[in-house]
């Protein structure tokens, strides 16, 4: 079984591809009848989901691994402690599962990356959903100390009442460009003409 794609995407932290290329690599394994479960790399798999935000393909892909694998691969049930807190919306758990693990060698750039996502994805959704938010569920939210939670989104922008405990989000300004093509704006005046006329 050659999973030289999934080293050599690992090798250039294309994270955001493993999901596909283990999805495919297995499909063709499985397909010429060879037997991988004992030897497939599942954590890489799992986080690879977990790195494009597919939590329905990582649940579905854990239905699939064999006990025997979940029991005695220990990188495996830890990546889906992270999956279980993703699934159930314990944001700070996320990072908990993350942190709690001594992981692979293979795995850890993958695990350090997620969590730079992770924070990202977290950041966009308390900036979308908050105008104001205590510091201790910033950091809650973002997997941070209170200290460098503030220091994050005081860098972005956010203003930080000290003795309220309160961070006011900045919303960023939406931008909308208009594009009008040609076509649109001719049938726009012929519509004009003819109602006019």
């Amino acid at each position: 079984m050659d999973l030289s794609p999934v080293t050599e995407a690992l090798a250039v932290k294309s994270f955001d591809k493993i999901a596909d290329i283990c999805d495919s690599l297995m499909l063709q394994v499985a397909a010429e009848g060879i037997s991988f479960q004992e030897d497939w790399p599942y954590a890489i798999h799992l986080l690879g989901h977990f790195f494009v935000d597919d939590c329905d393909s990582a649940r579905f892909l854990w239905k699939t691994i064999p006990t025997s694998v979940k029991e005695s691969k220990p990188e495996v049930a830890a990546a889906w402690r992270i999956g279980q807190k993703l699934w159930t919306h314990d944001y700070a758990g996320v990072y908990e599962a993350i942190r709690g693990f001594d992981w692979s060698q293979e795995a850890k750039d993958m695990v350090a990356a997620f969590s730079d996502v992770y924070t990202k994805r977290m950041f966009q959704l308390l900036l979308s959903a908050y105008s104001t938010i205590t510091i201790p569920d910033l950091a809650l939210f973002l997997g941070m100390t209170q200290d460098d939670a503030t220091t994050y989104v005081v860098e972005k922008g956010w203003t930080v009442d000290a003795a309220s405990q309160m961070v006011t989000v900045k919303k960023q300004a939406i931008k909308r460009e208009q594009k009008v093509d040609s076509s649109k704006l001719q049938r726009l005046t012929e519509y004009v003409f003819h109602l006019e006329h």
